[in-house]
This record gives C-alpha cells, sequence and structure tokens, in this order.
C-alpha cells in the first residue's frame, strides 16, 4: 500500500479515535460544574471519571480478542454505535448516578475505538513504518485532548448550551466516522470460530471493581482498617486468582497468560500499568487545580493545558518519525519515563499562587514523557507477537494502561478529598473560624464548593487547601512514573520487522490474494 492509500484506510480511524479522545477529555473542564449542579460529592467527581476507565479497561482485552477472531471493520463500527448511545443518554443525565452508569457505556465504547485503532495498525503496516503512522495517531490524540477541555469550557460557559452539550456534542463526529469507515477501510475477511471467554471478562470486572470500590470509601466511610477493608480486598484477590485460574483453561481466553513469557510483553504492560497511574491519576485533575485552586472558568483552564498537549503532540509527532527513520525506539521510551517522572515531581511543588510560567513548563515536561511513551510502548509489543495474537497484545498494554488509570483516578482522588479536608481545618482555624461552620460552605473536602459564592477570606483558604492537596497528588503519582522508568529500561531493544500483520500471516484460507471488505457488502465474522 501507498502512504496515500495507508492514509484513505486510516483516516475513518483516526475520526474514531478523535471521538474517544474527545469523550474523555471535553468534560475534563465542565466537571467542577457538572458535579455542582447534579449535587455530588469529590467521590463522585472520581467516578465519573474512573466508571469509563474501568469499563474500557475491562472491556479493551474483549475488543483485542474479537479482532482475533472476527471483522475488525465490524467491530469498530459497533463500538462507534455502543459510544453515540451512552453520549445521548449521558446528555440527559439527572443524578450522578445516572451519570455514571452511561459513562460505563461510553467506556465500553472507547474501550473498542482505543484497542481496534491499534490492532488495524498493526495489520496493516510494519513496525518500522508504523511509527510514522503512530504519529498521526499521536496527533489526533493531541487534538482531541487541547480540543477537548476548551470546547467543554466554552459549552459549559455558554449559557444557551450548558454542560450536557459537552456529551451531545461528538455524537455527529461518530456518525461521520462510521460513513468514512464504510468507505475506506478494507481489511481481508476473517474466517473463524468465535469464542469468548465471558467468565474471565466478568471475573476480571468484578475483581478490580471492588478493589476501586473499596479504594474510594476507604479512610470516609469506613476505617481503612476495618471488616470492610478484609472483606473488600480478599474478595477483589479472590476474584483475581479465579480470573488467573480461568484464563489456564478456557479455549480463547480473554487475556492470555502465555503472552507474558515474553519479556517485553509484561516489561511492557506493567510500565503501562504505571503511566496509566501516573498520566490519567494525575492530569484528571488539572482542571480542578485551575477551577478551584486559582479561580479560572471552564473555558480558560482548557487554554491553560496546552503547554502538556503540546508536549504530547510533538514528543508523538516527532518520535514516530524518528523511530521510522532510524528503528531505534528505547531512547524515546527510556526518556520518556525521565521525563514523565521530574514533570509530576515539579508539580508537586505548585500552590495556588505559584506563577503560572512555572506550572507551563512542568506540564510540558509531563506531557513530552506521556507522548514519547504511550503509543511507543504499544509498538515495541506488537514488534514481538505473531501476526494471530496483535489483537491480543496490544489490548494487552492498553488493558494495564486504562487500569492504571482508573486505580490512579480513584486512588488518588480518595486521597484528594482527605488532603483538602485537613487544610481546610488548618486554615479556618489559623483565621479563627470554626471549621464545622464552614465546611459545608467551603466544600469540606468532599463537595464541590462553588468559589464566587465565598467570602473573600474563606475563598484564599479553599484556594490554598486545594492548591496544595491537588500538589500533594502529583506527587503520589511520581513514584509510578518512576517505576515506569525503570521498566522500560530493562526492555530489551530489538529491531522493527519491516512486514505488516497481514504480510506475515499470508493470504487467508491458504492462497490467493487476501480477500478485501467491500464498502457495499456486510462485513461479515
Amino acid at each position: 500500500m501507498t502512504h496515500r492509500q495507508i492514509l484513505e484506510a486510516i483516516s475513518g480511524l483516526l475520526l474514531g479515535m478523535f471521538v474517544a479522545i474527545l469523550s474523555s477529555t471535553i468534560v475534563t473542564n465542565a466537571l467542577p460544574r457538572i458535579i455542582a449542579d447534579l449535587g455530588g460529592t469529590q467521590s463522585a467527581y472520581s467516578w465519573v471519571v474512573t466508571a469509563a476507565l474501568l469499563a474500557m479497561t475491562a472491556s479493551t482485552p474483549l475488543w483485542g480478542k474479537l479482532a482475533d477472531l472476527a471483522s475488525k471493520k465490524l467491530l469498530v463500527q459497533i463500538a462507534l454505535v455502543i459510544y453515540v448511545a451512552g453520549s445521548v443518554v449521558a446528555g440527559l443525565s439527572q443524578t450522578t448516578g445516572m451519570l455514571i452508569a452511561c459513562r460505563v457505556v461510553q467506556g465500553i465504547g472507547v474501550g473498542g475505538l482505543s484497542a481496534l485503532a491499534q490492532i488495524i495498525l498493526a495489520a496493516l503496516i510494519s513496525p518500522r513504518e508504523r511509527g510514522r503512522y503512530s504519529g498521526y495517531l499521536g496527533a489526533t490524540f493531541a487534538v482531541a485532548t487541547v480540543g477537548g477541555p476548551v470546547l467543554g469550557g466554552v459549552i459549559t460557559d455558554t449559557s444557551w448550551l450548558g454542560w450536557r452539550w459537552c456529551f451531545y456534542v461528538g455524537v455527529p463526529f461518530a456518525v461521520l466516522a462510521l460513513v468514512v469507515l464504510q468507505k475506506t477501510l478494507r481489511l481481508p475477511v476473517v474466517r473463524r470460530q468465535v469464542s469468548l471467554d465471558w467468565r474471565g471478562a466478568m471475573l476480571m470486572s468484578a475483581s478490580v471493581s471492588l478493589l476501586l470500590i473499596w479504594v474510594t470509601l476507604a479512610g470516609e466511610s469506613y476505617a481503612w482498617l476495618s471488616w470492610q477493608t478484609y472483606l473488600m480486598t480478599g474478595g477483589a484477590l479472590a476474584l483475581g486468582a479465579a480470573f488467573v485460574w480461568v484464563e489456564t483453561w478456557v479455549p480463547e481466553p480473554v487475556l492470555p497468560l502465555r503472552l507474558f513469557r515474553n519479556r517485553t510483553v509484561t516489561l511492557a504492560s506493567l510500565a503501562s500499568l504505571f503511566v496509566g497511574i501516573a498520566m490519567f491519576g494525575a492530569t484528571v485533575f488539572l482542571s480542578q487545580y485551575f477551577q478551584l485552586a486559582r479561580g479560572e472558568s471552564p473555558t480558560t483552564s482548557g487554554l491553560l493545558t496546552i503547554p502538556m498537549i503540546m508536549g504530547i503532540f510533538l514528543a508523538s509527532t516527532i518520535s514516530g518519525r524518528v523511530i521510522t527513520r532510524t528503528g531505534r525506539w528505547k531512547i524515546w521510551l527510556v526518556t520518556g519515563g525521565l521525563l514523565l517522572t521530574t514533570g509530576l515531581t515539579l508539580l508537586g511543588t505548585m500552590r495556588y499562587d505559584t506563577p503560572y510560567w512555572h506550572i507551563a513548563l512542568f506540564m510540558a515536561a509531563l506531557g513530552t514523557g506521556v507522548g514519547m511513551m504511550m503509543q511507543n510502548l504499544v509498538l515495541c509489543t506488537q514488534n514481538q507477537v505473531d501476526p494471530a495474537d496483535l489483537g491480543a497484545a496490544s489490548s494487552a498494554v492498553t488493558f494495564f494502561r486504562s487500569l492504571g488509570g482508573a486505580i490512579g483516578v480513584s486512588a488518588l482522588g480518595a486521597a484528594l478529598g482527605g488532603r483538602v479536608s485537613g487544610y481546610l481545618r488548618d486554615g479556618f482555624t489559623d483565621l479563627g473560624i470554626p471549621p464545622a461552620r464552614t465546611a459545608a460552605e467551603a466544600g469540606g473536602g468532599s463537595s464541590i464548593p462553588d468559589l464566587a459564592q465565598l467570602p473573600p477570606p474563606v475563598r484564599t483558604v479553599v484556594e490554598s487547601a486545594y492548591g496544595h492537596g491537588l500538589a500533594d497528588i502529583f506527587l503520589y503519582a511520581a513514584p509510578a512514573a518512576l517505576l515506569a522508568f525503570a521498566t522500560v529500561a530493562g526492555i530489551k531493544e530489538v529491531a522493527l520487522r519491516t512486514r505488516s500483520g497481514l504480510q506475515q500471516a499470508g493470504p487467508p484460507d491458504g492462497g490467493g490474494a487476501p480477500r478485501q471488505e467491500q464498502p457495499t457488502t456486510k462485513a461479515r465474522a
């Protein structure tokens, strides 16, 4: 395939990825307003993000396995339809519980789009050339990431729209992606009997969900050392052990354990877990910092994160092109891990009155590290597995990144509530104000405060508490980034292959040219 043919083939895929990332980022700056309007708490704030990440985490291996068994084009289209359905209903939410449930549906669709984009690229393009096109994915990620918060902020601040349109605005893009995919994406039809590991998927989802519920509620609804803790953690471990046992005997495991005999797959998956904790767990709270610690509007909050987004955009694009030209990829992973750790550590020093140009430099370092690591961890994994396992291996890396994000957002969100409560208590005591009298008014670390309604002295205390508390969250995430750096340093660099997944697999059914999925015929599994 020529460069133009490949771009035509993946144009709908890139549009689908844009929709997936947009759905995750557009609500970022709107969340404080959304949670305040729906009467939610800090835990609800975290769970609106965590629910989507958890659904994406649980569904990603299933999508990856389906990609090894069925029509990839049809799967992408199904994922888009699921996303549209979740988005439309999310815009109608009346409670935080309803919104969280809709985010689960959205997460299932986004999990399919995220996993299948990497898988289809691997099928069409050789690892040596893939860095160039992974750069396009990174650029799409960056545009959606920078455009999402700004667009979400504008929509939220526009009186005749409101935050509900943050969920509706992605629907036209998804419909357009469906049309473009139908016209441009052609892949060989796969003819294999589908056998899905539903037991494994359910056990994995239950184990992770129980663990995250424990992290979210511990320290607030019950003590960290309590019978609830022992029951939940014991149950999560038992479900996890059952998941591993099921994966050893089912014919088509959702997460093939044999893949982890490969050192690169194991280390890349672990690094993705730590990157997810650092990336999602820290960056999702940046909007809270700018709105609650600096008093900015949702629109301005989106604009202020541009240094981080530009770091992701430039790092992913430049690293992809250089990897294609040189074939060297490990140096980018190691440098990215170092920058990610540095950026998070420096962000841990900020306060509510820290000069913005300092924060901009810290965010740029964080974004550059993410851009160097995220796509290239998938690339080095795909380079070392058989074509038949491309889907499972790619989704394994994505799965661990999403899992890390879900754990990070949930755990750091729970920690944030406690840190903010402590700083509020100290600040009110210094002012001679009884903390109990102002806790509900100022948020108390649980509900999201409205700064415009607070008197100046109380507002300063609240801004200072959130500035200091959110800085602590970045410090808590920094060790995860350091572990990611140490993990990628142990990956052995292997020369990138020059044949795509389809070329390595050979023509289907033993001979002849691969049969293409025609846009006018129904894709078959």
